[in-house]
């Protein structure tokens, strides 16, 4: 799958949401706090505390017109705990911000249909949802399987670097090899559905 994944990912969510929720869609922010994966060339992060101050000051420039709620739409993982932080220090100023913990919102449907040991980046649910996303831009000839204990946090290409995270080669956690566009439709579409209630549910407070 390409770098910009999680890019992808959120774009098509994102308007997904706004066909059926009256929002005001800003644009995908394209960098976050994804220190994990640095190993892997292209891959680029954040500092946690450059990340939290940006996703702050695009909430308080806007909460200058009127607007005091917001929602981040959050394909990410390490990115949650981040927003939690972001969140917490925009209230002390009246502004309620949320945020998608992809985590939760994916639990149930995954546990359904999941068929891979474990794994949480470029494996086999994201594999899925990109399958019916975007499957143009997916290679399943270099799709493997890539499945360590996780040591530490991340991903490691080195198998001699201790408490680094997980040894993976290709920068895959989990098997990638496992794919179905139409299991990617089940997910895809119960995430939309998870998100729109959630944004509607944070709208009629």
């Amino acid at each position: 799958m390409p770098l910009n994944t999680d890019w992808i990912i959120a774009e098509y969510l994102a308007n997904r949401v706004a066909s059926e929720v009256p929002v005001i869609l800003m644009p995908t922010i394209q960098y976050g706090y994804y220190p994990f994966f640095l190993e892997y060339p292209g891959s680029v992060s954040l500092k946690l505390n450059t990340f939290k101050e940006m996703v702050k000051d695009i909430c308080i420039s806007m909460s200058n017109y009127g607007i005091k709620k917001f929602y981040v739409l959050n394909t990410g993982v390490s990115t949650i705990y981040r927003l939690k932080m972001a969140a917490e220090e925009l209230r002390g100023r009246g502004i309620e911000m949320r945020y998608t913990d992809i985590l939760k919102a994916l639990s149930s449907v995954e546990k359904e249909i999941s068929e891979q040991e474990g794994g949480t980046h470029a494996d086999e649910i994201e594999i899925f949802m990109m399958l019916y996303i975007k499957p143009e831009v997916v290679d399943m000839s270099k799709a493997v399987k890539d499945y360590h204990p996780m040591k530490g946090r991340g991903l490691t290409r080195n198998p001699e670097k201790k408490d680094a995270g997980a040894y993976s080669p290709s920068g895959i956690f989990g098997d990638a090899t496992l794919a179905s566009a139409e299991k990617g439709e089940i997910i895809v579409e119960n995430l939309v559905k998870y998100i729109i209630d959630e944004v509607r549910e944070f709208m009629s407070k």
